[in-house]
């Protein structure tokens, strides 16, 4: 499912206009990156918790040349699903 697969599901869902799914999936995305930025942690009790974690500095190599290159430190979002997604997807 992608983006406008959602919006069309949202869409049928809830009677609202495809318009008016966009606004709201594109405010849900928005609402969330805003808030990992701002404290690192967004929790859908059942569904699941989106947090932001550290990735230490390392060392790799360009796969072209074999050069060995610094990879520096990073933060990524990462998902661990909630209890209820585990058990529907089950």
């Amino acid at each position: 499912m992608n983006k406008s697969d959602l919006v069309a599901k949202v869409s049928s869902l809830s009677g609202l206009t495809k318009g008016d799914s966009a606004k709201a999936v594109d405010g849900i995305f928005e609402a969330i990156t805003h808030a990992l930025k701002k404290s690192g942690e967004v929790r859908f009790v059942g569904f699941g918790t989106f947090t932001v974690t550290k990735r230490a500095a390392s060392e790799g190599r360009n796969p072209r040349t074999g050069e060995k290159i610094k990879i520096p430190a990073s933060k990524i979002p990462k998902f661990r699903a909630g209890k209820s997604l585990k058990e529907a997807v089950a």
